[in-house]
């Protein structure tokens, strides 16, 4: 009889801290938000911290582990913690270092500034030095895959090796879901507007997305609704800009990695670069869309790992 009465009691007390934390995101969204992007962040071993950099540029960035330096790069409408989750398995073997690039995130957001991949690439190149990193490891999704590429174009010396992760930039590969709409309608799908534009945006990118409460989307969904005017030009200058030329016959290690269910770039454009690019290795993983790094974290950063002979 007391077994079942502590049961009661037990059972009881969790339904009231599931109730209180439904209550909090409900009522408290910024801060839920806030709390839940913190303790991924100390759950990986990442500190905040900023810099500025000698021409007065202001970057914002997660550092954290140790070893040869990592930098992992976001992609368009990004920040750094879409990488939060995936580092958790990097910071045991590597300094990992993620950037919000400049025009997103809380790096500085210039409204007349050069935005194209070259322009990002040279940025972060100036930021490498800044944190007396002479070579690293190079690791983006989507834009940020394309400013990684530029970015090994510009120095390959100093990139020791690429990890891409559905990366833009490769544009004679076959038209995807997003570049067909686009094409037909003149709408980009890719630009929040209102909450719903934005809800619609993160269904989009994920076949497989972590769960995510309604009001704390909302909450994320302000950055960029505010950022939208900056992000239609930025998207502008990453259409008109083709990385094919500059990466053919770049020797780097490199890691392609695709989701077979991404709508945004074709699946096809990973043997697109796999043939451009005489070291790299293609893997494609099923079930998953445009950002594998958050919606199979563990699955990439093993795939990673083995890729730098680590397991």
């Amino acid at each position: 009889m007391r077994i079942v009465k502590r049961l009661g009691v037990v059972v009881g007390v969790l339904a009231i801290v599931v109730l209180s934390a439904v209550s909090f995101v409900y009522t408290a969204p910024e801060t839920a938000t806030r709390f839940a992007i913190d303790v991924e962040r100390q759950r990986s071993g990442l500190v905040r911290k900023e810099i500025v950099l000698p021409d007065g540029v202001r970057y914002t960035y997660l550092e954290g582990g140790q070893g040869e330096p990592l930098m992992l790069l976001h992609g368009f409408g990004g920040d750094k913690d879409n990488f939060t989750r995936v580092a958790r398995f990097l910071t045991p073997h590597f300094r990992v270092i993620v950037p919000d690039h400049i025009g997103f995130g809380e790096s500085a957001r210039p409204q007349d500034a050069d935005y194209a991949p070259i322009a990002q690439a040279a940025r972060l190149i100036a930021l490498a030095k800044a944190l007396n990193i002479p070579n690293l490891h190079l690791a983006g999704n989507s834009m940020g895959g394309q400013i990684a590429l530029s970015y090994a174009a510009l120095q390959p010396a100093d990139v020791k090796s690429l990890w891409l992760l559905d990366p833009a930039g490769v544009w004679s590969a076959p038209e995807s879901e997003v570049q067909a709409t686009f094409r037909e309608t003149g709408r980009n799908p890719l630009i929040a507007r209102t909450t719903e534009d934005f809800a619609g945006i993160f269904a989009l990118v994920m076949s497989d997305p972590p769960y995510i409460p309604r009001p704390m989307l909302d909450y994320l969904a302000q950055e960029r609704i505010r950022n939208a005017v900056l992000e239609e030009r930025i998207i502008k200058q990453l259409r008109d800009d083709s990385v094919e030329k500059r990466i053919s016959g770049l020797a780097t290690p490199t890691l392609i990695v695709w989701g077979d269910e991404d709508r945004l770039i074709h699946v096809r454009t990973a043997d697109v670069l796999n043939k451009l690019m005489p070291n790299s290795k293609v893997i494609i993983l099923e079930g998953i869309g445009h950002v594998p790094m958050i919606e199979r974290p563990q699955q990439s950063a093993e795939d990673y790992l083995r890729f730098r002979g680590v397991l």
